[in-house]
């Protein structure tokens, strides 16, 4: 039998915690008692864990034995910000398909009132990526950045294949560009970077910024497609290739 996957709030050597939302539910709704089994990450390791006490709104573990488990794809999302409900629902799903870190950037078009209030959405965000990673039993959380303006986020030092979805581009698909980079490292995984622009897309300004600091324009077909949905494409495209 699967064991059901909680992510520890706290842990140590030998033993791990859930407080808050987790706890509540798994002391409220599944009736949490000492001797349940569940499988516990702790950092980036996946341990088998059991209930060793129940305290308040804490519940803590007793970590039995390491779980094998997948890491991480080594894949960076630089998302634009647009409407949240939408972005909220590209979060999760860019979670669930294995990304490493999401760093959601102001570009031009991104609409001013959204962009202002995107500081106060993080902890939100990160919220919605720990109930995705756990949903999707992953073995870590992926990294929800604070949002900083798109010239800072594509000037960032680092070896990474960079990519840039982009609208004009009609001969180098997403596709290619990732397994011309996996043949070019041989037996490692390429660490991957993919922008996805918000509604409208990128301005021109931007474009050559990126084009400056080495990012490669990528297309992912001929048809336009709504901010979340190419970034879903995109992660979806990606992560089939690296797993």
């Amino acid at each position: 039998m699967t064991r059901r996957r909680w992510i520890a709030d706290s842990w140590d050597e030998a033993t791990a915690s859930l407080t808050g939302d987790q706890a509540s539910h798994l002391i409220r709704v599944l009736r949490a008692q000492a001797g349940m089994e569940f499988d516990i990450v702790a950092g980036d390791r996946v341990w088998h864990g059991v209930i060793a006490g129940i305290s308040g709104d804490s519940v803590r573990f007793n970590l039995i034995a390491e779980v094998e488990a997948d890491p991480a794809l080594p894949l960076m999302l630089l998302l634009s910000i647009f409407k949240f409900d939408r972005m909220e629902w590209a979060i999760e799903k860019a979670t669930e398909l294995g990304v490493e870190r999401i760093v959601p950037v102001i570009a031009r078009r991104s609409d001013k009132h959204l962009a202002q209030s995107a500081q106060n959405r993080v902890a939100r965000w990160r919220r919605i990526a720990r109930e995705a990673a756990q949903q999707s039993r992953r073995s870590d959380l992926p990294v929800i950045e604070d949002a900083i303006a798109l010239k800072t986020a594509a000037r960032r030092e680092g070896e990474a294949v960079r990519l840039l979805l982009a609208e004009q581009e009609r001969t180098r698909t997403l596709r290619r560009a990732v397994e011309e980079a996996l043949a070019a490292a041989g037996d490692d995984l390429p660490a991957i970077r993919v922008a996805v622009g918000p509604e409208g897309g990128w301005v021109a300004e931007e474009e050559a910024l990126f084009d400056s600091e080495g990012w490669k324009p990528v297309s992912l077909g001929p048809r336009i497609l709504r901010a979340e949905t190419a970034a879903i494409t995109a992660m979806a495209v990606v992560a089939a290739l690296l797993e």
